[in-house]
């Protein structure tokens, strides 16, 4: 297998500090983006302690199967949100931190992420955008249960409400999502401070241009400053370049696209 990949955090326009944080482990085919919460430099602290710790957790995965992988990234999201809990019982000015997590993984022919909060992750392939996770979110609630359209959810008043969050209480219970690997995708990870400023068709545009991935991840970073920059803005996009599929896996990973 073969990608490039890119990645930039920007403390946007209005913040005077940045609570997201990402990481990028190309050797290991790890990506991750974290958009914390909690004020007084505490939202820094929670997202630099899930990437990091999110990490470490999940080890070596060259040769595990998708179940292996998918035990792994539960595990990891949940220690390291049982390890971001703890400080907030344990720190006064801790208390109410949190953070999103949204990991991708790079496994073979395959991916697999693991995700909690409204940091998304996004497929382009074939010129087409897919939005591959689910926010953990009041108005992706009121979407699901038909009382909101998605247009209305963008510019709801507590559109930025999260239902689901790492280290807000002592357990957590990631989103899994997994699917085949195909030359020519392109994943792109971003917290909310790219996807609230910009839309999927802006996203779907920027991604078709062909530029290298570092020259897209400036792009969209830019554009989200120019429309208004109103929180810390992360994206890491990762272009799969080319996938060796194991030949008895072949037919079944052609037919698993997403």
């Amino acid at each position: 297998m073969g990608f490039t990949c890119a990645g930039r955090t920007d403390v946007g326009v209005v913040r005077s500090g940045n609570e997201d944080n990402y990481l990028m482990l190309p050797d290991r085919g790890l990506f991750i983006v974290a958009d914390g919460m909690g004020g007084h430099a505490a939202g820094e602290v929670a997202s630099e302690m899930a990437v990091r710790i999110i990490a470490r957790e999940l080890g070596e995965l060259r040769g595990k199967s998708d179940a292996d992988v998918a035990d792994r990234m539960r595990a990891a999201i949940q220690r390291a949100n049982g390890a971001i809990f703890e400080r907030t019982l344990t720190e006064q000015d801790k208390r109410g931190m949190g953070t999103t997590a949204t990991a991708l993984v790079l496994n073979g022919p395959r991916y697999l992420i693991g995700q909690v909060g409204d940091s998304r992750a996004y497929l382009l392939r074939d010129g087409q955008l897919l939005q591959l996770t689910k926010d953990h979110s009041y108005v992706q609630e009121q979407v699901d249960a038909g009382y909101l359209t998605p247009a209305q959810a963008r510019t709801h008043p507590y559109s930025n409400v999260i239902t689901r969050c790492v280290g807000a209480n002592n357990d957590v219970s990631p989103d899994i999502y997994v699917g085949a690997l195909r030359a020519g995708d392109s994943y792109l990870l971003a917290s909310d401070g790219l996807t609230g400023m910009l839309e999927d068709h802006d996203l779907e545009e920027a991604l078709k241009k062909g530029k290298e991935p570092q020259g897209i991840v400036d792009g969209l970073v830019g554009e989200a400053n120019r429309r208004g920059g109103l929180d810390n803005i992360t994206a890491i996009i990762v272009r799969i370049d080319s996938v060796d599929v194991p030949r008895d896996n072949r037919t079944t990973a052609a037919v698993s696209v997403r």
